[in-house]
């Protein structure tokens, strides 16, 4: 069974790790962050900052019963801009989380997601996915910063204190 408060636990030091990386990738110059890299998914540091970003507002609008696939650029021309679509993400699954009961988080649902299809999800797992969701492509943005001769220092994982 999972706890709001420890899945607002889970959230609030992963959302700090990544706006440490985001503080960081702000020494980028402009075409550094646009700069596409061979062999990634999503080949340029700010596509996978607004990527990592948009899918915790995506799965989370699927759990309010939202399909949210329409992106604005304005949310990815600039660390600026990444910073604060990150804060508006980072609210609105705060604020789900704050009223969302035991209940509400470990029960199998049935949601929309884009397609449109239905699934069945437990909501908490959702939350956990996009949590562990950012790790995975902070490790690639590590490997881009790397490749772009500014590595990101260490102590960005998971915050223990």
């Amino acid at each position: 069974m999972f706890l709001p408060d420890g899945l607002l636990d889970l959230h609030q030091r992963t959302h700090t790790s990544l706006q440490k990386l985001v503080d960081h990738c702000s020494g980028f110059s402009a075409d550094e962050l646009a700069r596409e890299l061979e062999g990634f998914g999503y080949p340029s540091i700010r596509h996978q900052l607004h990527h990592v970003i948009g899918a915790e507002h995506y799965w989370l609008g699927v759990l309010r019963g939202e399909i949210l696939v329409d992106e604005d650029p304005a949310d990815m021309a600039d660390i600026g801009a990444l910073r604060a679509y990150r804060e508006r993400v980072v609210a609105k699954t705060v604020a789900y989380l704050q009223t969302a009961d035991e209940t509400e988080l470990n029960t199998r649902r049935r949601v929309t997601a884009w397609g449109p299809r239905e699934i069945e999800v437990v909501p908490a797992h959702v939350i956990l996915r996009t949590q562990t969701h950012i790790f995975q492509h902070q490790g690639q943005v590590a490997a881009m910063a790397r490749l772009l001769g500014r590595p990101i220092p260490p102590g960005l994982d998971f915050p223990l204190a």
